[in-house]
């Protein structure tokens, strides 16, 4: 068991050290820092609810880590396959289990630096008036599984094509399909014609139904297997697209 992590530690350490070696990674944080300062203070209209909190922030991300999240992990396996060197990872004294871990928890560690490095949203909060830091603190739990969850589907996406542009749109629109599934003006069109038990089965599937808890503060553990089984099934996905590439 120890030597599987030293392997998984080796590539992950690897890959997070590439992502820091371009300039693609700051930007992608700049872009991130900027979207979600203006998301919160301008377009989420922070000043005008005349309350300490960061619901502003935490209601916008499930729509910019669509975009954000896939852009950082459509390059996973895309790249390598580009390349040609996904054929010499696999044939590395290293399980194709052990390089997509390694692979996904890099880019999940690179996801949630960019969530901690926007603490001066929370700093401000805090200077203009005395919000609840419990909640704020379980809202980043929840944003980081949802930046988990997006980035394993986009690690299937990223899999299925060497094409990474490719891989960002069907990434996106997976993504895209786990939200509507739960947003509001869908679900209450869907009500109007559908069973209530249908409506709110439908959007047990939405990342919105699971991630709310963790913006109010509460930590369920339903919730949180919700996240863990979207990453899980979607790596699990990601290493028989993986194998299967490997015996064609």
């Amino acid at each position: 068991m120890r030597s599987h992590w030293a392997a998984i530690s080796t590539i992950a350490k690897r890959e997070l050290a590439a992502y820091f070696e371009s300039p693609v990674a700051y930007v992608f944080l700049v872009i991130f820092l900027l979207l979600s300062g203006f998301f919160t203070f301008t377009f989420g209209g922070f000043f005008e609810r005349g309350e300490a909190s960061l619901a502003a922030f935490f209601n916008w991300l499930p729509w910019l880590f669509l975009f954000l999240v896939p852009a950082a992990g459509m390059r996973l396996w895309s790249e390598e396959r580009r390349l040609g060197t996904i054929e010499l990872l696999l044939t590395m004294p290293v399980a194709p289990w052990q390089a997509i871990v390694a692979k996904f928890l890099a880019s999940w560690l690179f996801l949630i630096v960019a969530l901690a490095l926007s603490f001066p949203i929370v700093a401000t909060v805090n200077w203009l008036g005395d919000p609840d830091n419990g909640v704020i603190a379980s809202g980043y739990v929840g944003a980081a599984l949802l930046a988990g969850a997006y980035l394993a589907i986009s690690c299937l996406t990223s899999a299925l094509t060497r094409n990474q542009v490719i891989a960002f749109i069907l990434a996106v629109v997976i993504c895209l399909f786990l939200i509507l599934v739960g947003f509001s003006p869908l679900t209450d069109l869907l009500a109007r014609w559908a069973s209530p038990w249908l409506v709110e089965a439908v959007s047990k599937f939405s990342v919105l139904t699971h991630y709310d808890g963790f913006q109010k503060g509460v930590l369920d553990s339903r919730d949180l297997l919700y996240f863990l089984s979207v990453m899980a099934y979607a790596l699990f996905a990601t290493g028989v697209v993986i194998r299967n590439h490997r015996t064609g």
